[in-house]
């Protein structure tokens, strides 16, 4: 999956919180989170604070994803809220391989999930 396909897929899986997502998803999804966030912190305070609105279910559902990719409830971000130790364990879980078979459903990029977009 590519940078621009990522943020695709995120933006159009809104607040899909069911499903599974793959480490590229993910992590393409959170570098541009980061980097159009520091763009507009430096233009503007009151374009960053609504763009961090904008973004926050997206981000939300796709970390809910990402951790069902490694068997895990979306409940587990919650552990973010303990100091370091949550973040840690939260980036670890994040970094794994997606786990299968799986409770969630299929591999995010299994072929029944593959999308032939010439067709749309």
């Amino acid at each position: 999956m590519t940078f621009v396909e990522s943020i695709q897929t995120c933006f159009r899986k809104y607040a899909t919180f069911a499903g599974r997502a793959a480490r590229p998803e993910y992590w393409w999804f959170v570098l541009f989170l980061v980097l159009t966030q520091v763009v507009a912190e430096m233009t503007s305070p009151t374009l960053s604070a609504v763009f961090v609105i904008a973004t926050l279910i997206p981000a939300i559902a796709a970390a809910t994803r990402r951790l069902h990719d490694v068997d895990r409830s979306g409940w587990w971000q919650l552990i973010g809220f303990i100091p370091l130790i949550g973040w840690i364990v939260l980036i670890y879980w994040m970094c794994q391989p997606g786990k299968e078979p799986n409770r969630f459903g299929p591999a995010p990029n299994s072929p029944s999930q593959i999308q032939d977009f010439s067709q749309v």
